[in-house]
This record gives C-alpha cells, sequence and structure tokens, in this order.
C-alpha cells in the first residue's frame, strides 16, 4: 500500500503548490531547488482544473524547474482533458524538465490500479531533456515505442501493468536508460504480460546502457527468473530486482543453475516464498552480493500473492 506523499524526489525535498498563489507569490523556493508537486484537483471526484498549471507557470520561473510531481487527478471524465493533454499543453514553459513523477496518488485518493491513465506517449516527446519518468497506476494506461535521447530512469507502479505497455516499453529505443523497473502485477488487474514480451529487454539490444533491472511484483515472477538466468543483458547489470512478486523455490533454483550472479552489486528477492534451505543456499552462493530477502512470506501457502495488486 503507499499511503504517503513523496517528500523527496530524486534527491530534491518536496514542496506542494499552492493554488491560491498568483504570479510573483514571495517565499517560494528557488525553482531549480525543489521538486514541485502539482494536484489538479483537491478531491478525487472533482474535474481536472486544466488551468492549474497555467497559475503555477505563473508563478513559477517554469524556465528553471527541473522536478515536477503530478498529483491526484481524481476521475476521469470523456469530457475532461487527461492529465496528458493539460501537461503537454505547458511543455514550453518547462524546458528544462529533468524528472517526472506521473502519479503521485495514494491509497487515501485512490486505490494504486484504479488510478485511472490515458496514453503516456505524448510526455516523452513534449519533453525531449526528460531524465527520468515514474508512472503511477495502470487502468487505461497505454504507450507506444518511443525513441529518447536522454531518459535515464523509467519506472511504472502499477498492480497490474498492462502488456501492451510492457511491449512498447521492449520496443522502444533508449540509449541512456540506466534504470528500468516494472511492476508487472496481475492479471486480476490487468497486468498481463508475458516472460515473451519481456524478451527484448532481457537481451538488452535497445538498452545499451542498462544497468538496473526490476521486473518486480509479478505471479509468474518463477517463469521471469527462469527466463532472466539465460538472458544476456544479466552480464552487464549491477543491479537486479524479481522480487515483490511471488517468487519460489523454483525460480531461485533456475536463477542460481543459470549465469553467473557474483558480479551484482545487489539482488533483491523481497517478499518471496523461500523456504529457508533456500535463503541460506542464495547467501552463499553469492557472498559479495547485497541481497534483500526482506517481507519473506511462508512458502506453504498456497494461495500467495503479490505486494502490490488493488
Amino acid at each position: 500500500m503507499i499511503s504517503e506523499h513523496l517528500t523527496e524526489y530524486d534527491g530534491l525535498p518536496v514542496t506542494v503548490f499552492d493554488p491560491k498563489a498568483g504570479p510573483g507569490t514571495a517565499g517560494l523556493p528557488a525553482p531549480d531547488e525543489t521538486a514541485w508537486t502539482v494536484r489538479l484537483v483537491e478531491d478525487w471526484d472533482d474535474s481536472i482544473d486544466p488551468e492549474f498549471l497555467d497559475r503555477f507557470t505563473a508563478a513559477v520561473d517554469g524556465t528553471r524547474v527541473t522536478h515536477l510531481i503530478i498529483g491526484n487527478w481524481g476521475n476521469l471524465g470523456k469530457d475532461d482533458p487527461t492529465p496528458v493533454s493539460v501537461l503537454t499543453a505547458v511543455a514550453d514553459r518547462l524546458p528544462n524538465l529533468r524528472a517526472l513523477f506521473f502519479g503521485d496518488i495514494v491509497l487515501e485518493e485512490q486505490e494504486i490500479s484504479w488510478i485511472e491513465h490515458s496514453d503516456i506517449t505524448p510526455l516523452f516527446n513534449a519533453f525531449p531533456t526528460l531524465e527520468r519518468l515514474d508512472v503511477r497506476g495502470g487502468q487505461g494506461l497505454e504507450m507506444k515505442p518511443v525513441r529518447h535521447e536522454r531518459l535515464r530512469t523509467l519506472r511504472f507502479e502499477s498492480g497490474g501493468l498492462p502488456g501492451g505497455v510492457v511491449r512498447a516499453v521492449a520496443a522502444s529505443d533508449l540509449p541512456a536508460l540506466d534504470r528500468l523497473e516494472l511492476w508487472l502485477g496481475t492479471s486480476n488487474y490487468g497486468g498481463d504480460a508475458t516472460v515473451e514480451d519481456l524478451a527484448p529487454i532481457l537481451s538488452g539490444e535497445r538498452l545499451p546502457s542498462l544497468r538496473c533491472l526490476g521486473l518486480e511484483d509479478s505471479e509468474i515472477e518463477d517463469e521471469i527468473a527462469t527466463a532472466v538466468a539465460g538472458a544476456p543483458v544479466v552480464a552487464r547489470l549491477e543491479s537486479l530486482s524479481l522480487g515483490m512478486g511471488t517468487l519460489t523455490d523454483r525460480g531461485v533454483e533456475a536463477l542460481l543453475s543459470g549465469q553467473p550472479l557474483t558480479h551484482l552489486a545487489f539482488l533483491g528477492l523481497n517478499h518471496a516464498y523461500l523456504t529457508k534451505e533456500t535463503r541460506e543456499r542464495v547467501q552463499a552462493a553469492l557472498p559479495g552480493v547485497r541481497i534483500d530477502l526482506s517481507d519473506g512470506q511462508d512458502p506453504a501457502d498456497d494461495w500467495p500473492y503479490v505486494a502490490v495488486a488493488e
């Protein structure tokens, strides 16, 4: 459960923009020394206020804004502009945006799998200086393959990431991408990606700079681990995470039987359904690797679940 709004983002403290602020408002921090949170609605069932970002860019020098967080946008109605269109409409006023968190929406406002999205492809095209993009939620989420020269981090937090989005990421050309994190979720909430969808990512051909990979929160974590065991991209990774899902001894056995993992600095296996023997074995096999085995689940559980679903 995600119950608290961001207070820090990409190394910067967060400042929530006051919708009542006017141009030249005194007392605001320097535009490039904080990550700005803008919430398009105050109440989850309100309509989107398309002028909210106009007021923000009037009060804050958008040319100096580098980090932006888009918060609650309530329920999308068919006559309302999407958050994507509202944001891209002011892209020319944010020419130096480097980091964008799209969907800082917490449990009190909406369950993660109820956050309604649209096609986010225009965000990549509107912000060529973007180096980091985080997206929370998956309902209605769409994406087409893109090419982006500067993006270094791409993260999707979801209880059910649509397979179409995974395939679009896999087909994208992202030469600078260093970190990719996908919360794949469950089929009950739209997470229908397959291991085959991940194959281009695991080959690493379109992601020459990738060093940190997370394929997490999946109900097919054992199958993913088996595919990862022989994946070409693993040899150049520094960090690999297969946590938050339903990983069992079977998946870890496949992982340890595959290519060497001793070069990793970090291996994430949290929220896994592992026996004591397997936990001890993986630690013994990778003595120089920092391994996250926290939040271990009962391997005898007949109804394994992922860490983040609804």
